[in-house]
C-alpha cells in the first residue's frame, strides 16, 4: 500500500493575500497552474451546488523534486464561522523550522501577521535548545517557529 504525504489546505477569505504572504515571509514559491475549479465533479466532491474554488499550489521551502505543497483556495461562497485559538480542536497550526526566529517573527508583523504567545527558549534532552514561538498570518491562521541549536560546552 503507497501512502505519501501531498498538501495542507487554507480556506482563505482572499487566497491572493494569503498566498502572497507566504511568499514573502517564508520564500513559498508557486506552482502554475491557478486554479479555477467547478462544475459538477467539484459540486459532488464538495458536496456543495455550484461550488467555485479559485486559489493555488505553493512549494514548501526545504524540498526539491516531488514535495508536499500548501493548497491556499478560496470559495466563491464562504462560512465565516470558526474562531482560530492555539487549543481549538481540530487543524492547529503550521510549522516551519527557521535560522532565526525573531526575525522571521517581525518579518510576519510586517506583513500584517501577528503574535500568539510570547517567544520562548526551552532546554530539550541531549543539550539541545529550542527557540519556538506561536504566530499568525493575515488571516489568523497560526504558524509556529522553531529553531534547534546544541548548547556549547562550557
Amino acid at each position: 500500500m503507497k501512502i505519501k504525504y501531498v498538501h495542507t489546505n487554507i480556506i482563505a477569505n482572499d487566497w491572493k493575500k494569503v498566498s502572497l504572504f507566504y511568499q514573502k515571509v517564508f520564500g513559498c514559491k508557486p506552482i502554475p497552474p491557478e486554479r479555477n475549479l467547478k462544475g459538477e465533479w467539484v459540486d459532488k466532491l464538495t458536496g456543495l451546488p455550484d461550488a467555485h474554488i479559485t486559489g493555488e499550489h505553493l512549494a514548501l521551502p526545504g524540498y526539491e523534486g516531488s514535495f508536499p505543497t500548501l493548497e491556499i483556495f478560496s470559495y466563491g461562497s464562504m462560512i465565516n464561522n470558526n474562531s482560530k485559538e492555539i487549543n481549538n480542536v481540530g487543524f492547529g497550526h503550521l510549522a516551519f523550522e527557521v535560522d532565526d526566529v525573531e526575525n522571521v517573527l517581525q518579518r510576519i508583523k510586517e506583513e500584517g501577521g501577528g503574535q500568539v504567545g510570547e517567544l520562548i527558549k526551552a532546554e530539550y534532552p541531549n543539550n539541545v535548545i529550542a527557540t519556538l514561538v506561536y504566530a499568525k498570518d493575515i488571516e489568523g491562521n497560526i504558524i509556529e517557529l522553531q529553531s534547534w541549536e546544541t548548547k556549547s560546552d562550557v
